[in-house]
């Protein structure tokens, strides 16, 4: 963990969102919280994280994603060398992550 980011005020955050309990109540709140960019890129990091996750290729993910080629190896990275929270979250999700990706 990044002790850089390792704060009452991100604990505090971390809290609100474990409170949520539907996908209703995550729109609510990441609308209020965030602007509509941010939320579009938080959501575009994370597709990407899912199409490299399944060996998708750079420029298949960037055809799909609109992401760039940056935004995809920093993505990498982090599902390399990162603290496996990708891999925490895509285990946990299981299958139902495929399905809800953006359909080809």
């Amino acid at each position: 963990m990044n002790k850089k980011i390792k704060t009452d005020a991100v604990d505090h955050l971390f809290d609100a969102i474990l409170q949520l309990q539907s996908r209703e109540e995550c729109y609510s709140f990441f609308e209020d919280l965030c602007t509509v960019n941010e939320l579009l890129s938080l959501s575009q990091r994370f597709e990407v994280a899912a199409m490299l996750n399944e060996r998708k290729t750079y420029l298949e993910i960037a055809e799909k994603t609109g992401a760039s080629t940056a935004t995809i190896s920093r993505v990498n990275r982090s599902l390399n060398y990162g603290n496996d929270g990708y891999s925490l979250v895509f285990s946990r999700m299981g299958s139902s992550h495929r399905e809800n990706l953006p359909k080809e």
